[in-house]
């Protein structure tokens, strides 16, 4: 049964003292006077949907059940080795058996052994090495591995170092569940001088439009901002990540888990300050903001004050940690799938097939039946299979007593 005004203004009252928000900072937030809310909240006006909307977006905004989550999105690490069996079995204790070997690397690499989006390339070149390669789904997916061995990302990366490794890229990425940020709102400070930032540049692509260069994938539609150079060692990158995922898995915008994504890009020396940072403190919430405010912050402009003196707006003073719970780093551990080649197959693959068995109910030809009595699986096919087929238990390496 639908609430009526009266019942949802207690819930509403109710539910923004249960997260502790003042009826200041929840105007602020919605965009209206803290003298119309109170007038709303006593029932002294009316409340239309529209406000009730207005109302509810900003209060989950403060909502103190993670509204905010942080993860590893982007590992690139060099080791001064020629020996890949010693990184697959020593710093990601992962069994080589398991992994799919290719004649062909990138990077000017010669060959790359893999399992899932897990990459270790390797080369004859002593200077270039072994380079370990852990994209946004290879981070989830070497998750499941670290919790069956029962170690952290800490316990890794502390491995990594003192086996020699050398940081080449670091991504840090915290996810917006909220939408605590608002794109454009970020973009038009900006514009607008009020993003106080060593930054000299910042690049801002609008909703549908092609981002023509390798962040492509990533932006695509949506809102996204950019804030440094991307030829730089350290650079944000700040995007409306409910459109990838309303085009990658076909999810609602208006549904979409994670509302936003502020991304933190680390190369060379910054990564590996990073990391030390990581590895002294064990508190990846501080190393994350204390990155983001070295660089950048955002304020409202006072007229009657000076530039240094303009607060921070409300908006990112919540997002960077005021009066915010705690940032935990957390996981979200992701077997290797094969949602890709599905999703693939779905998409150019299946239309043909299914025009194939219309075919051969009309004609009683079985076109398909042909083709599969000529179709062979390679080495490849059949290590994949494996993987499929196998336990993460099995692919990890046993302790060694």
């Amino acid at each position: 049964m639908a609430l009526n005004d009266t019942e949802w203004i207690q819930d509403f009252a109710d539910r923004r003292l249960q997260y502790g928000v003042s009826q200041t900072k929840l105007a602020v937030m919605a965009g209206i006077s803290r003298e119309h809310l109170s007038r709303i909240e006593s029932g002294k006006v009316a409340v239309t949907e529209e406000m009730k909307v207005k109302l509810l977006e900003a209060l989950e905004k403060f909502n103190p059940e993670a509204p905010l989550t942080m993860l590893f999105d982007y590992v690139r690490i060099r080791f001064p080795t020629l020996d890949i069996g010693h990184i697959i079995k020593d710093i990601l204790q992962l069994n080589i058996q398991y992994m799919i070997h290719e004649d062909f690397g990138h990077y000017s690499y010669t060959e790359h052994y893999y399992i899932g989006d897990i990459f270790v390339y390797t080369s004859p070149d002593e200077e270039k090495g072994v380079l370990l390669e852990l994209k946004g789904k290879g981070c989830r997916q070497f998750e499941s591995y670290l919790l069956a061995q029962e170690r952290s990302w800490y316990d890794f990366l502390m491995d990594a170092l003192v086996d020699g490794g050398v940081m080449k890229r670091l991504d840090l990425a915290i996810n917006d569940h909220t939408g605590m940020l608002d794109i454009p709102e970020l973009t038009e400070k900006c514009r607008n001088e009020e993003c106080v930032s060593v930054f000299r540049s910042f690049k801002s692509y609008a909703s549908g439009e092609l981002v023509k260069h390798e962040e492509q994938d990533k932006a695509g539609m949506g809102y996204t901002l950019y804030i440094g150079s991307l030829k730089s060692e350290v650079y944000f990158c700040v995007y409306e990540k409910s459109y990838e995922q309303y085009i990658k898995l076909g999810i609602p915008i208006e549904e979409a888990p994670i509302k936003n994504r502020f991304e933190i890009r680390l190369k060379n020396e910054r990564a590996y300050y990073a990391v030390r940072d990581l590895l002294t403190y064990y508190d990846a919430e501080r190393t994350a903001f204390s990155i983001i405010n070295r660089y950048v912050r955002f304020v409202d402009k006072e007229a009657d004050k000076k530039r240094s003196d303009w607060k921070l707006s409300v908006r990112w003073a919540w997002f960077i940690g005021e009066n915010r719970e705690p940032l935990k780093l957390t996981t979200k551990p992701e077997p290797y799938t094969l949602d890709r080649t599905l999703r693939w197959i779905q998409r150019q693959v299946d239309p043909t097939l299914k025009m194939l068995e219309t075919i051969t109910a009309k004609t009683g030809v079985d076109y398909l039946k042909e083709i599969r009595k000529s179709t062979k699986l390679t080495e490849k096919h059949y290590k994949i299979i494996e993987q499929q087929t196998t336990s993460t238990e099995d692919v990890i390496l046993e302790k060694e007593n």
